[in-house]
Protein backbone atom coordinates (compact mmCIF):
# COMPACT_ATOMS: atom_id res chain seq x y z
CA UNK A 1 0.00 0.00 0.00
CA UNK A 2 1.37 3.41 -0.99
CA UNK A 3 1.82 5.84 1.89
CA UNK A 4 -0.74 8.70 1.48
CA UNK A 5 1.82 11.13 2.91
CA UNK A 6 4.13 10.31 0.02
CA UNK A 7 1.39 11.12 -2.48
CA UNK A 8 0.83 14.45 -0.78
CA UNK A 9 4.54 15.23 -1.15
CA UNK A 10 4.26 14.38 -4.84
CA UNK A 11 1.33 16.77 -5.23
CA UNK A 12 3.27 19.51 -3.46
CA UNK A 13 6.28 18.97 -5.71
CA UNK A 14 4.02 19.03 -8.78
CA UNK A 15 2.81 22.50 -7.79
CA UNK A 16 6.44 23.63 -7.37
CA UNK A 17 7.41 22.30 -10.80
CA UNK A 18 4.40 23.95 -12.47
CA UNK A 19 5.42 27.24 -10.87
CA UNK A 20 9.00 26.79 -12.09
CA UNK A 21 7.83 26.01 -15.64
CA UNK A 22 6.03 29.35 -15.74
CA UNK A 23 9.23 31.30 -15.05
CA UNK A 24 11.07 32.96 -17.96
CA UNK A 25 14.48 31.75 -16.74
CA UNK A 26 13.30 28.14 -17.07
CA UNK A 27 12.16 28.67 -20.66
CA UNK A 28 15.51 30.32 -21.42
CA UNK A 29 17.42 27.15 -20.52
CA UNK A 30 16.57 24.26 -22.91
CA UNK A 31 18.18 21.61 -20.70
CA UNK A 32 16.43 22.86 -17.57
CA UNK A 33 13.12 23.15 -19.40
CA UNK A 34 13.41 19.58 -20.71
CA UNK A 35 14.30 18.29 -17.26
CA UNK A 36 11.36 20.05 -15.61
CA UNK A 37 8.89 18.96 -18.30
CA UNK A 38 9.99 15.35 -17.85
CA UNK A 39 9.57 15.65 -14.09
CA UNK A 40 6.17 17.33 -14.53
CA UNK A 41 4.90 14.50 -16.70
CA UNK A 42 6.02 11.89 -14.17
CA UNK A 43 4.51 13.73 -11.18
CA UNK A 44 1.25 14.40 -12.99
CA UNK A 45 1.00 10.73 -13.94
CA UNK A 46 1.52 9.69 -10.32
CA UNK A 47 -1.15 12.08 -9.02
CA UNK A 48 -3.66 10.96 -11.65
CA UNK A 49 -3.03 7.29 -10.85
CA UNK A 50 -3.34 8.01 -7.11
CA UNK A 51 -6.64 9.81 -7.68
CA UNK A 52 -7.97 6.86 -9.68
CA UNK A 53 -6.77 4.36 -7.05
CA UNK A 54 -8.45 6.36 -4.26
CA UNK A 55 -11.71 6.62 -6.24
CA UNK A 56 -11.81 2.88 -6.83
CA UNK A 57 -11.08 2.21 -3.13
CA UNK A 58 -13.98 4.45 -2.09
CA UNK A 59 -16.32 2.84 -4.60
CA UNK A 60 -15.40 -0.63 -3.37
CA UNK A 61 -16.03 0.29 0.27
CA UNK A 62 -19.39 1.81 -0.69
CA UNK A 63 -20.34 -1.28 -2.68
CA UNK A 64 -19.35 -3.57 0.19
CA UNK A 65 -21.56 -1.57 2.52
CA UNK A 66 -24.48 -1.65 0.07
CA UNK A 67 -24.02 -5.39 -0.46
CA UNK A 68 -25.64 -5.92 2.97
CA UNK A 69 -28.35 -3.28 2.52
CA UNK A 70 -32.00 -4.09 3.11
CA UNK A 71 -32.99 -2.77 -0.30
CA UNK A 72 -32.82 -5.76 -2.71
CA UNK A 73 -32.23 -3.54 -5.74
CA UNK A 74 -29.31 -1.68 -4.13
CA UNK A 75 -27.89 -4.95 -2.86
CA UNK A 76 -28.04 -6.50 -6.33
CA UNK A 77 -26.33 -3.49 -7.93
CA UNK A 78 -23.54 -3.56 -5.33
CA UNK A 79 -22.98 -7.31 -5.71
CA UNK A 80 -22.79 -6.90 -9.48
CA UNK A 81 -20.23 -4.08 -9.19
CA UNK A 82 -17.95 -5.67 -6.58
CA UNK A 83 -16.16 -8.22 -8.87
CA UNK A 84 -15.24 -5.41 -11.26
CA UNK A 85 -13.89 -3.24 -8.43
CA UNK A 86 -12.03 -6.17 -6.81
CA UNK A 87 -10.24 -6.64 -10.14
CA UNK A 88 -9.63 -2.96 -10.97
CA UNK A 89 -8.28 -1.83 -7.60
CA UNK A 90 -5.19 -4.12 -7.45
CA UNK A 91 -4.38 -3.17 -11.05
CA UNK A 92 -4.63 0.52 -10.15
CA UNK A 93 -2.43 -0.02 -7.10
CA UNK A 94 0.19 -1.79 -9.24
CA UNK A 95 0.14 0.99 -11.84
CA UNK A 96 0.71 3.54 -9.08
CA UNK A 97 3.60 1.55 -7.62
CA UNK A 98 5.22 1.30 -11.06
CA UNK A 99 4.90 5.05 -11.57
CA UNK A 100 6.61 5.61 -8.22
CA UNK A 101 9.69 3.60 -9.18
CA UNK A 102 12.78 5.84 -9.40
CA UNK A 103 13.14 6.76 -13.07
CA UNK A 104 16.30 6.10 -15.05
CA UNK A 105 17.28 9.55 -16.41
CA UNK A 106 18.60 7.86 -19.54
CA UNK A 107 15.19 6.48 -20.57
CA UNK A 108 14.19 9.68 -22.35
CA UNK A 109 17.45 9.91 -24.29
CA UNK A 110 18.36 9.29 -27.89
CA UNK A 111 20.62 6.32 -28.55
CA UNK A 112 23.54 5.07 -30.57
CA UNK A 113 23.02 1.52 -31.86
CA UNK A 114 25.82 -0.70 -33.10
CA UNK A 115 25.18 -3.92 -34.99
CA UNK A 116 28.07 -6.24 -35.85
CA UNK A 117 28.02 -9.49 -37.78
CA UNK A 118 29.14 -12.41 -35.63
CA UNK A 119 29.65 -16.07 -36.50
CA UNK A 120 28.30 -17.20 -39.84
CA UNK A 121 30.26 -15.29 -42.49
CA UNK A 122 28.14 -13.80 -45.30
CA UNK A 123 24.90 -14.96 -43.69
CA UNK A 124 25.80 -13.15 -40.45
CA UNK A 125 26.32 -9.94 -42.42
CA UNK A 126 22.97 -10.37 -44.15
CA UNK A 127 21.32 -10.92 -40.77
CA UNK A 128 22.97 -7.76 -39.42
CA UNK A 129 21.37 -5.93 -42.35
CA UNK A 130 17.99 -7.47 -41.52
CA UNK A 131 18.27 -6.31 -37.92
CA UNK A 132 19.13 -2.78 -39.03
CA UNK A 133 16.07 -2.66 -41.30
CA UNK A 134 13.92 -4.06 -38.48
CA UNK A 135 14.93 -1.25 -36.13
CA UNK A 136 14.68 1.28 -38.97
CA UNK A 137 11.07 0.27 -39.68
CA UNK A 138 10.19 0.28 -35.97
CA UNK A 139 11.65 3.77 -35.60
CA UNK A 140 9.76 5.04 -38.66
CA UNK A 141 6.50 3.73 -37.22
CA UNK A 142 7.07 5.77 -34.07
CA UNK A 143 8.15 8.93 -35.85
CA UNK A 144 11.78 8.60 -34.76
CA UNK A 145 14.73 9.73 -36.84
CA UNK A 146 17.49 7.29 -37.81
CA UNK A 147 20.90 8.61 -38.88
CA UNK A 148 23.71 6.38 -40.11
CA UNK A 149 27.08 7.17 -38.54
CA UNK A 150 29.35 4.54 -40.07
CA UNK A 151 29.01 1.34 -42.09
CA UNK A 152 31.17 -1.53 -43.24
CA UNK A 153 29.11 -3.17 -46.02
CA UNK A 154 29.61 -6.84 -46.83
CA UNK A 155 30.25 -8.08 -50.37
CA UNK A 156 27.03 -10.11 -50.69
CA UNK A 157 24.86 -7.58 -48.87
CA UNK A 158 24.18 -6.58 -45.31
CA UNK A 159 26.85 -5.24 -43.02
CA UNK A 160 29.95 -6.40 -41.25
CA UNK A 161 29.20 -3.47 -38.97
CA UNK A 162 26.78 -0.54 -38.88
CA UNK A 163 26.59 2.28 -36.35
CA UNK A 164 23.57 4.59 -36.31
CA UNK A 165 21.69 7.02 -34.09
CA UNK A 166 17.99 6.96 -33.22
CA UNK A 167 16.36 10.20 -32.08
CA UNK A 168 12.87 10.66 -30.67
CA UNK A 169 10.78 10.38 -27.52
CA UNK A 170 11.67 7.68 -24.99
CA UNK A 171 13.98 5.89 -27.43
CA UNK A 172 16.28 4.30 -24.86
CA UNK A 173 13.28 3.28 -22.74
CA UNK A 174 11.91 1.28 -25.68
CA UNK A 175 15.10 -0.27 -27.07
CA UNK A 176 17.33 -0.64 -24.01
CA UNK A 177 16.79 -4.41 -23.81
CA UNK A 178 18.11 -5.10 -27.33
CA UNK A 179 21.79 -5.31 -26.33
CA UNK A 180 23.25 -8.78 -26.71
CA UNK A 181 23.75 -11.60 -29.19
CA UNK A 182 20.92 -12.22 -31.66
CA UNK A 183 20.91 -15.66 -33.30
CA UNK A 184 19.25 -16.52 -36.61
CA UNK A 185 18.32 -19.97 -37.92
CA UNK A 186 17.34 -20.12 -41.60
CA UNK A 187 18.30 -21.43 -45.03
CA UNK A 188 20.72 -18.92 -46.61
CA UNK A 189 20.10 -17.81 -50.18
CA UNK A 190 23.51 -19.23 -51.07
CA UNK A 191 22.68 -22.71 -49.67
CA UNK A 192 21.99 -25.13 -52.52
CA UNK A 193 21.14 -28.10 -50.30
CA UNK A 194 18.42 -26.29 -48.34
CA UNK A 195 20.15 -26.79 -45.03
CA UNK A 196 19.40 -24.53 -42.10
CA UNK A 197 22.37 -22.47 -40.94
CA UNK A 198 22.86 -20.71 -37.61
CA UNK A 199 24.47 -17.27 -37.57
CA UNK A 200 24.72 -14.44 -35.07
CA UNK A 201 24.93 -10.68 -34.85
CA UNK A 202 25.73 -8.54 -31.83
CA UNK A 203 23.67 -5.47 -30.93
CA UNK A 204 24.72 -2.67 -28.57
CA UNK A 205 22.32 0.06 -27.42
CA UNK A 206 24.03 3.11 -25.92
CA UNK A 207 22.16 6.09 -24.48
CA UNK A 208 23.61 9.33 -25.77
CA UNK A 209 25.60 11.40 -23.31
CA UNK A 210 23.99 14.62 -22.07
CA UNK A 211 25.45 17.72 -20.48
CA UNK A 212 24.26 16.51 -17.07
CA UNK A 213 26.66 13.57 -17.34
CA UNK A 214 29.65 15.90 -17.02
CA UNK A 215 31.71 13.76 -19.37
CA UNK A 216 34.93 15.70 -19.62
CA UNK A 217 37.07 14.56 -22.55
CA UNK A 218 40.27 16.63 -22.71
CA UNK A 219 41.51 17.32 -26.23
CA UNK A 220 44.86 15.74 -25.41
CA UNK A 221 43.07 12.44 -24.69
CA UNK A 222 41.89 12.13 -28.30
CA UNK A 223 43.95 11.32 -31.38
CA UNK A 224 42.34 12.49 -34.62
CA UNK A 225 43.16 10.69 -37.87
CA UNK A 226 41.81 11.78 -41.27
CA UNK A 227 41.51 9.55 -44.32
CA UNK A 228 39.66 9.28 -47.58
CA UNK A 229 36.18 7.86 -47.36
CA UNK A 230 35.20 4.75 -49.30
CA UNK A 231 31.92 3.19 -50.34
CA UNK A 232 28.75 5.22 -51.04
CA UNK A 233 29.27 8.92 -51.44
CA UNK A 234 30.70 9.30 -54.91
CA UNK A 235 33.95 10.74 -56.18
CA UNK A 236 33.61 14.01 -54.26
CA UNK A 237 33.87 12.07 -51.01
CA UNK A 238 36.90 10.11 -52.09
CA UNK A 239 38.88 13.11 -53.36
CA UNK A 240 39.21 14.65 -49.90
CA UNK A 241 40.16 13.34 -46.47
CA UNK A 242 36.65 13.74 -45.09
CA UNK A 243 36.55 10.52 -43.06
CA UNK A 244 37.40 10.79 -39.37
CA UNK A 245 38.83 8.31 -36.89
CA UNK A 246 38.95 9.22 -33.19
CA UNK A 247 41.00 7.24 -30.69
CA UNK A 248 40.36 7.81 -26.98
CA UNK A 249 43.85 7.24 -25.63
CA UNK A 250 43.00 6.46 -21.96
CA UNK A 251 40.58 3.65 -22.87
CA UNK A 252 41.69 2.67 -26.38
CA UNK A 253 38.16 3.17 -27.74
CA UNK A 254 38.18 3.85 -31.49
CA UNK A 255 35.33 5.52 -33.38
CA UNK A 256 35.21 6.36 -37.05
CA UNK A 257 32.74 8.10 -39.33
CA UNK A 258 32.74 8.58 -43.10
CA UNK A 259 29.02 8.91 -43.79
CA UNK A 260 29.09 12.68 -44.36
CA UNK A 261 30.98 14.61 -47.04
CA UNK A 262 32.01 17.21 -44.48
CA UNK A 263 34.97 16.45 -42.24
CA UNK A 264 33.42 18.62 -39.52
CA UNK A 265 30.10 16.74 -39.55
CA UNK A 266 31.89 13.40 -39.51
CA UNK A 267 33.90 14.54 -36.49
CA UNK A 268 30.73 15.67 -34.70
CA UNK A 269 29.07 12.30 -35.34
CA UNK A 270 32.15 10.41 -34.18
CA UNK A 271 32.25 12.45 -30.98
CA UNK A 272 28.60 11.58 -30.30
CA UNK A 273 29.42 7.89 -30.57
CA UNK A 274 32.56 8.22 -28.45
CA UNK A 275 30.69 10.05 -25.70
CA UNK A 276 27.93 7.42 -25.78
CA UNK A 277 30.47 4.60 -25.47
CA UNK A 278 32.21 6.29 -22.56
CA UNK A 279 28.86 6.87 -20.84
CA UNK A 280 27.92 3.22 -21.42
CA UNK A 281 31.17 2.13 -19.82
CA UNK A 282 30.50 4.37 -16.81
CA UNK A 283 26.91 3.07 -16.48
CA UNK A 284 28.13 -0.54 -16.69
CA UNK A 285 30.71 0.08 -13.96
CA UNK A 286 28.11 1.72 -11.72
CA UNK A 287 25.61 -1.08 -12.36
CA UNK A 288 28.20 -3.74 -11.53
CA UNK A 289 28.98 -2.05 -8.24
CA UNK A 290 25.32 -1.60 -7.34
CA UNK A 291 24.21 -5.00 -8.74
CA UNK A 292 21.11 -3.31 -10.18
CA UNK A 293 18.93 -3.88 -13.23
CA UNK A 294 21.75 -5.04 -15.50
CA UNK A 295 22.00 -8.11 -13.32
CA UNK A 296 18.27 -8.77 -13.17
CA UNK A 297 16.46 -11.66 -14.84
CA UNK A 298 15.89 -9.90 -18.14
CA UNK A 299 19.53 -9.58 -18.97
CA UNK A 300 22.84 -8.09 -17.97
CA UNK A 301 23.24 -6.00 -21.10
CA UNK A 302 26.47 -7.88 -21.73
CA UNK A 303 27.33 -7.97 -25.43
CA UNK A 304 28.23 -11.67 -25.12
CA UNK A 305 24.85 -12.73 -23.72
CA UNK A 306 22.67 -14.62 -26.20
CA UNK A 307 19.30 -12.99 -25.81
CA UNK A 308 17.18 -14.07 -28.73
CA UNK A 309 16.71 -16.62 -31.54
CA UNK A 310 15.02 -15.88 -34.86
CA UNK A 311 13.89 -19.17 -36.44
CA UNK A 312 12.62 -18.41 -39.94
CA UNK A 313 11.48 -21.94 -40.99
CA UNK A 314 9.08 -22.02 -38.00
CA UNK A 315 8.26 -18.27 -38.11
CA UNK A 316 9.31 -18.33 -34.45
CA UNK A 317 11.08 -15.81 -32.26
CA UNK A 318 12.24 -16.74 -28.76
CA UNK A 319 13.59 -14.34 -26.17
CA UNK A 320 15.64 -16.52 -23.85
CA UNK A 321 15.76 -14.03 -20.96
CA UNK A 322 12.05 -14.22 -20.17
CA UNK A 323 11.12 -17.46 -21.94
CA UNK A 324 8.88 -15.66 -24.45
CA UNK A 325 8.06 -17.38 -27.75
CA UNK A 326 6.11 -15.66 -30.53
CA UNK A 327 5.08 -17.24 -33.82
CA UNK A 328 5.01 -13.96 -35.73
CA UNK A 329 8.61 -13.53 -36.81
CA UNK A 330 7.50 -12.35 -40.25
CA UNK A 331 5.83 -9.32 -38.64
CA UNK A 332 8.56 -8.68 -36.08
CA UNK A 333 11.38 -8.64 -38.63
CA UNK A 334 9.41 -5.97 -40.52
CA UNK A 335 9.44 -3.73 -37.46
CA UNK A 336 6.39 -4.79 -35.42
CA UNK A 337 8.39 -5.00 -32.18
CA UNK A 338 5.77 -4.00 -29.62
CA UNK A 339 4.55 -7.59 -28.88
CA UNK A 340 8.17 -8.35 -27.98
CA UNK A 341 9.30 -5.16 -26.26
CA UNK A 342 6.26 -4.73 -23.99
CA UNK A 343 6.72 -8.07 -22.14
CA UNK A 344 10.43 -7.32 -21.69
CA UNK A 345 9.67 -3.97 -20.08
CA UNK A 346 6.86 -5.45 -17.94
CA UNK A 347 9.17 -8.17 -16.61
CA UNK A 348 11.86 -5.63 -15.81
CA UNK A 349 9.35 -3.47 -13.92
CA UNK A 350 8.08 -6.49 -12.00
CA UNK A 351 11.65 -7.38 -11.03
CA UNK A 352 12.26 -3.83 -9.83
CA UNK A 353 9.06 -3.89 -7.77
CA UNK A 354 10.15 -7.19 -6.23
CA UNK A 355 13.40 -5.60 -5.06
CA UNK A 356 11.66 -2.75 -3.23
Amino acid sequence: MVDPAHIERVRARLAEVENELSRPETAASPSRLRERMTEHLRLRTITELATRRDRLAREREESRALATADDPELRALALAELPHLDEELPAAERALLLALLPPDPAEARNIIMEIRAGTGGDEAALFAGDLFRMYQHYAAGRGWKVGVVDTAPAELGGFKEIVFSVEGEQVFAALRYESGVHRVQRVPATEAQGRIHTSTATVAVLPEADEVDALDIPAEDIRLDLYRASGPGGQKVNKTESAVRLTHLPTGLVVQCQDERSQGRNKDKAMRVLRARLLDRRRADEAARAADARRSQIGTGDRSERIRTYNFPQNRLTDHRIGLTLYQLDRIIEGDLDPLLRPLRDRDLDDRLGRL
